[in-house]
């Protein structure tokens, strides 16, 4: 269209008192990431206003639903993906609050996104600071991750809580046939560690499937490794999840996809949503570029090649570090339905 019938660029001028809703919709022309992160608000609450009620019944519809009540009670299935630095820092607490309040459907992440919740519900991590010499660090027994310190000791008592818990699962594979996958066993640790400060403790409440097909690339890899040695034979079965998350996303009736940071976690969700012609909706949080051809990196054009995202979807990246983005998104999209508070349209 015409230049002319753009919006004007124009941010907060912060004259009178602003809330985030003003500040969000001074993002909207703000330009650069604002912007993005105004669109991938956007994005969220269409996510989260949909129901079946909003598309016309077709001929073949299924019985059930064909009743208005019916098409009103069904809504996006919700793939929240995040790498384990979001567990790590405090984005694990606002993850929480979405699995807590059932908020969010699917959760992808990796093998450091499950281990630390659990190793925080033993003992805390610390801040630290980027600059801290990693010598000193090792010498003292702690680890950094950025600007957070993990000490030697918690992963001891996560080791401590593990190690009998791998001997049960063993003992009711072998007596019982139970064949665990990733997902079978994130259930377990979240029905065990029964502490309310865990988001696997409310995943496993909720029955909310979380996938993690490199639950073997950290800690708990080192705890089976370990474990291995007087109790051999543990199966750990990748087959059963990849099953059962591309089965959620092909049964789903409208699928929203939000992930912070790439690599496994995003590919896994969009590969998953690739199995329905791609996602409805998507909102990516990432510092990756695309120069480098990495799927961390990769625009939403490039998913909608794939057949990842579907044709006339409308996903936003927003390049961003999502500690910051992450939470605002989230009081001013998902927490309102918890608290009560209007959306503003």
């Amino acid at each position: 269209g015409d230049v002319q019938d753009r919006p004007n660029v124009r941010g907060p001028t912060f004259e009178k008192p602003m809330d985030l809703d003003g500040l969000f919709k001074a993002f909207e022309t703000t330009g650069f990431q604002a912007s993005h992160l105004a669109e991938a608000r956007k994005e969220i609450q269409a996510m989260i206003d949909w129901r079946l009620s909003d598309e016309p019944v077709k001929d073949d519809e299924d019985d059930d639903l064909k009743s208005q009540e019916a098409r009103q009670a069904v809504k996006t299935r919700i793939f929240l993906g995040y790498t384990s630095n979001m567990i790590s820092c405090g984005v694990r607490e606002t993850i929480k609050f979405l699995c807590k309040h059932k908020l969010v459907d699917v959760l992808v992440t990796t093998a450091g996104g499950i281990e630390e919740d659990f190793i925080k519900c033993f003992a805390p991590t610390k801040m630290g600071d980027f600059a801290y010499s990693g010598e000193t660090l090792r010498k003292k027994g702690l680890n950094r991750i950025g600007n957070l310190l993990v000490p030697n000791d918690n992963y001891c008592e996560f080791e401590d809580w593990m190690q009998p818990l791998l001997t049960k699962m063993l003992q009711e594979q072998e007596e019982n046939s139970v064949i665990w996958s990733p997902s079978k066993m994130i259930a377990r640790f979240g029905k065990e560690i029964d502490n309310e400060d865990s988001v696997y403790y409310w995943c496993w409440k909720n029955d909310i499937p979380v996938f993690c097909p490199a639950i073997t690339d950290g800690s708990i890899g080192d705890m089976v490794f370990f474990h291995s040695f007087k109790h051999p034979g543990l199966i750990i079965d990748i087959a059963q999840d990849i099953r059962a998350i591309n089965l959620l996303a092909m049964k789903a009736r409208h699928t929203g996809a939000i992930i912070c940071g790439g690599g496994l976690v995003k590919h896994h969700i969009l590969n998953a949503n690739l199995m329905r012609n791609g996602c409805d909706h998507a909102v990516f949080i990432n510092t990756g570029n695309e120069f480098d051809g990495s799927d961390s990196g990769a625009r939403p054009d490039e998913a909608i090649s794939w057949g990842k995202i579907r044709l006339g979807a409308k996903p936003v990246k927003v390049y961003a570090e999502a500690t910051v983005v992450f939470p605002l998104l989230v009081a001013t999209t998902f927490a309102r339905i918890v608290h009560g508070s209007a959306v503003p349209s």
